[in-house]
């Protein structure tokens, strides 16, 4: 994968939970979950310039958002700490990914930038090692550095890859920021569904343990989503919320709907990935 340069535009996309149950609590308060994620054709962009001053630019910062605790800010310093690395890097970010949407963007940035610095600064790492410095930064990264559609399980760390069929996707995307602090914080929370063996998993099997909390929190999520499953009944929330998603086997059945989407909704269309686009890095 030579042709990845600093010249490159490196994906960061999108994934959705194709279900998200919760089955259990470890005794340090981190939850036990079983999820599969897919990766979706949008994303945020990232570029990155080198520094010889091993100092560490965020040169679009989010607003509201501090630099030291941005997630693309913190990946790359990690990286230098586990690495010995002095060499640095200015990080641009086309953000297109909506924050607190249940998408992942900032856990798919961060593991770009793992991805492409460990690339661009030659550290080396082989992708379990990167896997685990992404577990200290959330627990979606180390699926993003992953770079398979997979079965997670755990806190976010133990993966069993599976083949998902292509598909099309109708995200609608409620004007709401859910905090996924909020929600899993939540008591009413369901925290004791029953696990699965992940060879036993199907497409569309499953529920998101999530949803009933977001809903009654966040109106909007549950109005999107009763919208939604008028035409899907297979509708679910990806995450924590905010967005809620149908897949189709045909994208043209994907806008049939998303052409019937009332004034006031947002929504858009998505395609599945067979795999992260940077699954081949090195």
């Amino acid at each position: 994968m030579s042709d990845w340069n600093w010249d490159s535009q490196w994906p960061a996309p999108a994934k959705l939970n194709l279900f998200l149950h919760v089955v259990g609590r470890r005794p340090d308060g981190y939850h036990l979950l079983q999820t599969v994620f897919r990766f979706i054709d949008r994303a945020d962009t990232l570029r990155f310039e080198p520094r010889d001053d091993g100092q560490i630019v965020l040169a679009t910062p989010i607003p509201d958002v501090p630099a030291d605790s941005d997630l693309t800010v913190r990946a790359a310093r990690l990286l230098q700490r586990e690495t010995g690395c002095q060499q640095g890097a200015t990080i641009h970010l086309d953000k297109q990914l909506p924050m607190g949407g249940g998408l992942g963007g900032g856990s798919s940035d961060a593991a770009t930038v793992l991805l492409a610095l460990n690339h661009l600064w030659a550290t080396r790492l082989a992708r379990p090692d990167l896997e685990r410095i992404g577990l200290g930064l959330g627990a979606d990264v180390p699926a993003f550095v992953h770079g398979r559609n997979t079965f997670a399980e755990g806190v976010g760390e133990a993966f069993t890859d599976v083949a998902l069929p292509p598909e099309s996707y109708l995200v609608l995307h409620p004007a709401v920021h859910v905090p996924t602090a909020a929600i899993f914080g939540a008591p009413e929370l369901p925290r004791n569904t029953a696990p699965m063996r992940p060879a036993d998993w199907r497409p569309w099997q499953g529920h998101n343990d999530l949803e009933a909390v977001a809903c009654a929190r966040f109106p909007a999520v549950a109005e999107h989503l009763a919208w939604l499953k008028e035409f899907a009944p297979q509708a679910m929330m990806t995450g924590s919320g905010a967005c809620v998603f149908a897949g189709f086997p045909h994208r043209s059945e994907a806008e049939s709907v998303l052409a019937r989407l009332p004034a006031g909704m947002r929504g858009w269309i998505a395609d599945g990935l067979a795999e992260h686009p940077l699954a081949k890095i090195s």
